[in-house]
């Protein structure tokens, strides 16, 4: 089929690539390895999700009921803040509740207790400790607002709770995850007796190029040998799509400013995007050199080097730049890798943007398109 732009595409056998390094890890380790909805929940390929017996964590009522309807299982469930109005569908698609602080687990343990669900409760804590640089991005930032501190369970951990959860990487390698096991080890160790499980979060990128899986493993392995009664938890939410498809855009004009020549695009950064706005990173486009930020405004003269825009409003909808082998001309397709995890989830329709399409390319090269968004879609979203 021809394809229209914009699209997000989606292939088969990268993820089936990825799906299998992944359960490979799991089996190797002998841990749970569960996927992360708030990275990856396009439900139509929950499928091919299910082949692998991947469990499931969800971020709330919403991921946890979609785990129950698309994927058959009852969720791992954690949320900074969980409400009165929301929390029976939360007790009804989970098998563990993970609560953030203590005044949360007061409130709603009672609820869960008497709801009649078997359901596991666990805690979040905040070990105060992580390499991620970003900021937005580290959970474990002063003054972070995610977890419970060791100082703050001076009084031991808490009664019927059977879990403990810890999240200190994005994007993180094994090394910074065998550096963060012993401040955990250090600071919450001493609770591990009374525990059944042990979730280790997410960021655990083992599907990119370079990462030492040998090294997760025998990290893993060895916590299990320490702690052989406890279940040991990863939800690696980038790792599952990690290069698996890519947002294919078409170029709708150029314009010039000062020198600068901007490729403006059908689709947007701050709507298709977010993330490269907000870490900020610019993305590989294939077929293009990526250039530092302000080699366009440096470099005038340089032939085929274009900043990329959006089609929004915004001002900061932009990126750049990079440099083709050729002059960008109206009509031809870029495209932008990588643009699966997260992305897919984080799109909005601001300024009436429309969502770019999803299409999955099949292992044998055949392409369907899951979903064509419409402007009924754009108007069901306003009252």
């Amino acid at each position: 089929m021809e394809l229209r732009t914009p699209a997000y595409v989606v292939h088969e056998d990268l993820l089936r690539r990825n799906l299998k390094l992944i359960k490979e890890v799991e089996q190797l380790s002998r841990v749970k390895v569960i996927i992360s909805l708030k990275a990856f929940a396009l439900w139509k390929l929950f499928p091919i999700l299910r082949e692998y017996g991947f469990g499931v964590a969800a971020s709330g009522a919403y991921e946890a009921r979609l785990a129950s309807e698309g994927l058959g299982q009852l969720a791992h469930t954690y949320s900074p803040a969980f409400t009165e109005r929301d929390f029976p569908m939360v007790m009804l698609c989970s098998q563990c509740v993970t609560f953030n602080s203590l005044s949360q687990l007061a409130r709603f343990m009672p609820m869960l207790q008497s709801g009649g669900y078997n359901v596991s409760a666990g805690l979040r804590v905040n070990p105060e400790y992580s390499e991620i640089k970003t900021e937005l991005y580290n959970p474990c930032a002063p003054g972070s607002r995610f977890g419970v501190l060791a100082e703050q369970l001076k009084d031991g951990w808490p009664e019927g709770v059977e879990g403990m959860h810890v999240h200190q990487h994005c994007e993180s390698g094994a090394d910074e995850l065998e550096r963060s096991l012993a401040h955990v080890e250090e600071k919450f160790g001493k609770f591990f007796p009374q525990l059944k499980w042990l979730n280790l979060g997410g960021g655990h990128l083992m599907t990119r190029e370079g990462y030492d899986v040998g090294l997760l493993v025998r990290l893993l392995r060895g916590l299990k040998q320490r702690y052989p009664w406890l279940r040991i938890i990863l939800e690696p939410g980038s790792a599952f799509a990690w290069h698996t498809g890519e947002l294919v855009a078409s170029v709708v004009d150029i314009v010039e400013n000062h020198g600068i020549r901007t490729a403006v695009l059908d689709v947007s950064f701050t709507c298709h995007m977010p993330d490269c706005l907000e870490m900020p990173y610019q993305p590989e486009v294939r077929g293009a050199e990526t250039l530092s930020p302000d080699f366009c405004r440096q470099h005038p003269e340089v032939e085929h080097v274009y900043r990329l825009g959006g089609n929004s409003c915004l001002s900061g909808d932009y990126m750049g730049c990079w440099r083709f082998d050729h002059d960008l001309q109206v009509g031809e397709q870029v495209v932008l890798e990588d643009m699966i995890h997260y992305t897919t989830v984080k799109t909005t329709m601001f300024n009436g943007v429309p969502h770019p399409s999803i299409v999955w390319q099949r292992a044998d090269g055949r392409m369907e398109t899951l979903k064509q968004y419409s402007f009924e879609d754009y108007k069901q979203r306003m009252c």
